[in-house]
């Protein structure tokens, strides 16, 4: 065995995409050509469509074949003509044609097309009269009303159209029967199909999903029939690198004889050149057992009336199927393993004796290979014990390469949760539930599966660990099935408060068999908890309904399974509830979307960070996305920006402090220009999961868990002073690095300057990666940490990703230089594309009236003149300082979307009072620009040409005038402009 682990990732990724296209061919139509007696017999029990079908949903088989009949050989030859068929069969009696003329007419018109002759008897068709030309028949078959007869005749055909594409392709093995004659294959090919069939079926392990276990039955061996030593012999030859085993009779025609010696001479040949090949010898006479164990072959009595048992005997304890039995060289079992799981635990305590005896009989590659593990088989199989210094080398081998598989095979599978079955270690994302999995946990899904089919992003970076956190998820059937049986349809309505539905869905009970499921999955995670929301609706392409729901974390550390129970299910109720709050319901409304119609599915995430101290936080959490709404030069829109902060995302999504910079430019940091716009600008707090001290009767307020921490309090954990710099106070400097001497400052340099960690290339990466994905700009959250150790690798995690409209409507709208004169409103930052003519109503925070301490206010005041614009479907244009819909009230103004559900067109100002940089990153500016909602910049006093007429607007007449907010109207409709191509907007009022 080569010493060096196996390259799961490089070969084992594609390994499913290329079973897709295994088995390409399929036998779909059969013209069945009888005479009404002989359909009559044949269909004596059912009809031969009928039968075919049940015998291909008894073994779960798909799509079985149609079958047309027709009485007459010329009707056939006409339907040939007119319609598509994939395999002709014939019985030997019609009134204007034998069937061996049929065959040879089929030929001329289609030469590959499978003839098969179904007999009820030898007479007359074997042997082949001599007067015949039998060229026209493929194979004779006959039948003894065994309807097992008819799934074999098809799925044989489909094994000999496919096999020279599908070893190649995919190295699937071959099985090779050996039989002259028809009475017998007739009687073996059945029962070597089903067995093969029902052992594969066995041997699928119950984590993979069904779409996948039937693609690996499309990598079963194939069963290729030889009726003369010569084509047998021709068969080996050909797929000798593929060959599985061979079932062979004693005798065979050879030349022009049958020869007595032809089938131990073929299983002889097999043997010296293949030593370790599974052999049978069929045969009717038992005298010929003693030879058969000098090949060695093992014997099979052809009157044996225990033949289905020690057929599947064979099967069981020579071609790999069943149990991997361990045994010592004298025969003795010290162990069995009934699943890869199993064998990679046995392998780590079974004896040294029983480790070599099993690998230099290639035991453990058969046992994969008839799992259709055939990469991973095939490299068992070309290595030997002697390339190994000692036992526990080969051990380590065959354990860390199994693991391997089982984990890579994984990856990019919604396995359905068993308790019984569930491995953590292997097993990251599982569903409980046949509903959907909700939009959230369906793009998860698709970029586990995207990382699965793309490895270069791991090989890329070997010193990093990119991972999708484990996951599970609560089906959309557990919430309808929570609704229904607690009558809770009724809170969909508009007249219920968020505190009301909260109460009503706390008291409500949970159904018994998802709390039975998560509880046996909380038995294997003992790991902080994050439960979000993954509705149908949520980040669905162009409607993402981003951050409008609740999220939870949760310490799951508690030394009681109940109680870490109860805070799970507690949390779950909580996102049901979310549903039919009011700000979902008003975003659905403002999108033509009925609330009722929402369902919820629950993801169930592991927490991604590290302990410290009391608390549990990751390194970095950010957002990334492909499209740049504010690029400064050199960055293009398409060059994508990223937010990151230190702790949980909470800050970033929220519009906190946060940095911002551009994967492909991680040193130019506008916000970080001088010494004085750092110290302005730095991230100055973050937020952490309490996992120690915290009581146990937790409260369960979005995000009551989390503390809002202090940078300083932290500075001596290892995140503060990895991503930190130092401010020298006396030289009113920043330092790379930290120093005894001077403030801890979070500016990220050693990642954005120096790699300590690539996150930027990561980034970029992955960007790229679900641009292409999706096929339109995207918006990914993510987190890493960075560990401490020498030999520690760092991790990167993917979190969500969502579509994002960058580009809107593709009208050329152009701005002329009258227009720029003449509006009391210009940008050179606006997000959108085209004309609107459809507002008439202003409502605007008054200047003279704004304190960064009354944004709270702020935010009320505008959602009940939202109220009342949103009742006469008034649509407006709001404008005010700082960042819309930040949680951070210092920053802007923390509207929701309930607040402003009726607008149209939103002013965000910068100056004096507040320079936040742009919402762009958070839930919510995703949303706003998600609807098409025009977003426009406007730098007071910037120097760029932006300019807001405040004392136009202020000679308005009120419709109301509150507080902090007004709201005025115009008799005529505004002209709002914003030209795509250069983000350049104006505002202008007719007259």
């Amino acid at each position: 065995m080569v010493s060096k682990k196996y390259n799961i990732s490089s070969e084992i990724y594609g390994r499913f995409k290329a079973f897709h296209e295994l088995m390409g061919i399929k036998i779909r139509e059969i013209l069945l050509v009888s005479s009404p007696y002989d359909a009559f017999i044949m269909e004596e029990d059912g009809s031969l469509a009928s039968r075919i079908i049940n015998e291909y949903s008894g073994l779960n088989l798909s799509q079985p074949p149609r079958v047309t009949r027709t009485p007459s050989a010329y009707a056939a030859l006409e339907h040939l003509n007119e319609k598509k068929f994939d395999m002709v069969i014939a019985t030997p009696h019609m009134e204007d044609m034998d069937a061996f003329s049929l065959g040879g007419e089929i030929k001329k018109l289609k030469q590959d097309l499978p003839v098969i002759l179904l007999a009820h008897g030898t007479r007359g068709v074997y042997p082949p009269p001599e007067n015949k030309d039998c060229s026209g028949i493929d194979k004779i078959f006959i039948w003894s009303g065994n309807s097992d007869l008819l799934l074999a005749l098809v799925k044989n055909a489909e094994d000999r159209i496919n096999v020279d594409f599908d070893t190649k392709r995919a190295n699937v093995r071959v099985l090779i029967l050996v039989e002259d004659s028809p009475v017998y294959y007739s009687s073996f090919l059945p029962l070597i199909y089903k067995e093969i069939v029902r052992q594969t079926q066995a041997v699928l392990e119950v984590g993979l999903n069904e779409e996948h276990r039937l693609l690996t039955m499309r990598a079963r061996p194939k069963i290729l029939l030889a009726t003369t030593y010569e084509e047998a012999i021709a068969l080996f030859n050909k797929f000798r690198p593929f060959l599985f085993g061979i079932i062979c009779d004693s005798r065979l025609p050879r030349g022009h004889d049958l020869d007595n010696e032809a089938g131990f001479e073929l299983l002889s040949k097999s043997r010296s050149e293949i030593p370790d090949l599974p052999l049978l010898m069929m045969s009717s006479d038992p005298k010929n057992k003693e030879r058969a164990a000098r090949i060695p072959a093992v014997f099979l009595d052809k009157n044996s009336p225990n033949l289905l048992a020690e057929l599947h005997d064979f099967f069981i304890h020579h071609l790999g199927f069943g149990d991997f039995v361990f045994r010592l060289p004298d025969g003795k079992e010290v162990a069995r393993a009934s699943s890869l799981r199993e064998l990679e635990e046995k392998v780590a305590i079974i004896p040294e004796e029983a480790l070599w005896y099993h690998g230099k009989h290639n035991h453990f590659s058969r046992w994969l290979m008839a799992r259709s593990e055939v990469a991973l088989a095939s490299s068992f199989r070309e290595v030997s014990a002697s390339d190994f210094g000692n036992a526990e080398e080969a051990r380590d081998f065959i354990i860390s390469n199994i693991h391997a598989l089982r984990k890579w095979r994984q990856k990019g599978v919604v396995a359905q949760f068993k308790a019984s079955s569930f491995d953590p270690d292997v097993n990251d994302f599982v569903k409980i539930g046949q509903g959907s999995l909700g939009g959230k946990a369906r793009g998860l899904a698709f970029m586990s599966a995207l990382l699965q089919e793309n490895p270069r992003i791991h090989e890329s970076y070997p010193e990093v660990n990119i991972e999708i956190p484990k996951t599970l998820v609560v089906c959309t059937d557990g919430f309808e099935s929570f609704i229904s049986r607690n009558r809770l349809e009724n809170y969909a309505k508009e007249d219920f408060t968020d505190d009301q539905v909260t109460e009503g869905f706390l008291r409500a009970e949970m159904p018994e068999w998802i709390v039975r499921e998560l509880e046996a999955y909380l038995a294997h995670a003992d790991y902080p908890l994050s439960v979000r929301s993954s509705s149908l609706l949520e980040d669905a392409q162009f409607q993402p309904y981003a951050g409008l729901y609740t999220t939870y974390m949760i310490p799951n550390n508690h030394p009681s399974l109940s109680v870490r129970l109860q805070h799970l299910v507690k949390a779950i109720k909580l996102v049901y509830a979310s549903t039919y709050f009011e700000g979902p319901k008003a975003f659905s409304r403002s999108i033509l979307n009925q609330p009722h119609l929402e369902a919820m599915a629950v993801i169930v995430q592991e927490l991604t960070g590290q302990e410290f101290g009391d608390y549990f936080y990751p390194s970095i959490s950010g957002v990334a996305q492909s499209h740049n709404f504010y690029p400064v030069s050199p960055m293009k829109p398409e060059d994508g920006i990223c937010l990151v902060a230190l702790g949980l995302g909470k800050t970033v999504v929220e519009g906190e402090r946060a940095l911002r910079f551009s994967p492909r430019y991680p040193q130019i940091l506008p916000q970080f220009s001088t010494v004085d716009d750092i110290l302005t600008n730095a991230q100055r707090f973050f937020y952490a999961l309490r996992v120690r001290n915290y009581p146990a009767d937790l409260k369960f307020r979005e995000y009551y868990n989390l503390e809002k921490r202090e940078v300083d309090e932290a500075d001596a954990e290892y995140p503060v002073t990895a991503l930190s710099s130092t401010y020298i106070p006396e030289e009113h400097r920043i330092r790379d690095g930290v120093f005894p001497r001077g403030h801890r400052i979070l500016t990220f340099a050693p990642i954005l300057k120096y790699n300590l960690f690539p996150l930027p290339q990561i980034l970029a990466d992955f960007l790229d990666l679900g641009r292409r994905g999706m096929g339109c700009p995207v918006e990914m959250e993510f987190s890493a940490n960075l560990n401490s150790g020498e030999h520690k690798k760092n991790s990167f995690y993917f979190l969500q990703i969502r579509p994002m409209v960058a580009e809107g409507q593709r009208l050329e709208v152009d701005i002329t230089r009258q227009d720029w004169d003449k509006a009391f409103c210009r940008s050179s930052q606006a997000l959108g594309n085209g004309k609107n003519e459809e507002i008439a109503d202003i409502v605007y925070v008054k200047p003279e009236e704004f304190r960064l301490e009354s944004t709270v206010q702020m935010a009320e005041e505008i959602g009940q003149i939202n109220a009342a614009l949103a009742k006469e479907n008034r649509p407006y244009l709001l404008v005010g300082p700082g960042r819309w819909g930040s949680a951070d009230r210092w920053l802007g103004i923390p509207v929701t979307w309930k607040n402003i559900s009726g607008v149209r067109a939103v002013i965000e100002l910068r100056n004096e009072t507040i320079k936040a940089d742009p919402s762009q990153g958070s839930h919510f500016f995703q949303n706003i620009t998600s609807l098409g909602i025009q977003y426009i910049t406007v730098t007071e006093d910037g120097g760029g040409g932006d300019r807001f007429d405040w004392k136009w607007v202020g000679s308005l007449p009120s419709v109301k005038e509150l507080t902090f907010v007004r709201h005025v109207r115009l008799e005529t409709p505004l002209t709002i402009k914003i030209d795509g191509r250069t983000s350049r907007c104006v505002i202008v009022a007719d007259g």
